[in-house]
């Protein structure tokens, strides 16, 4: 396993990211499929939270000290993640996972795969965070 402290040779890039849940089982369920779909091993589990690790990059994902605040990317504050996807295929078939997950959502049906200009997933997560998976050109 990969330390957590920093690698000079990676200066300036991801380091981690840490979420919070309102519905941290909900949560877990969801980030669970999607980070292992993307190559993410599970690092940590405890009590209020989990993590996952695909080389020296880590998903945190804790439950919320106050579940009632509402998340809405569009305010100030993260509107999204956006993961590199193996291939187009990758994407076509996290798509077809989205769709078959009661906690998911495809978004922009109506330009998928190209809502952004390029070939991507666009969806959201149980607790309204838009996530991105870019395809290959």
């Amino acid at each position: 396993m990969e330390p957590d402290h920093a690698d000079p040779e990676r200066a300036g890039q991801l380091h981690h990211v840490e979420l919070y849940a309102s519905d941290l089982a909900a949560s877990v369920d969801f980030w669970n499929w999607l980070l292992g779909e993307l190559g993410y091993e599970r690092k940590n589990e405890w009590d209020g939270g989990r993590s996952w690790r695909n080389g020296p990059t880590y998903v945190v994902l804790v439950r919320a000290d106050d579940p009632d605040a509402a998340y809405d990317r569009r305010t100030a504050g993260l509107n999204h993640l956006a993961f590199h996807a193996g291939s187009r295929e990758q994407v076509d078939e996290l798509t077809a996972g989205i769709r078959e997950r009661e906690d998911a959502s495809v978004l922009y049906e109506d330009r998928h795969p190209f809502a952004g200009g390029y070939y991507a997933l666009y969806c959201e997560s149980p607790e309204g965070m838009k996530v991105e998976v870019v395809g290959p050109e």
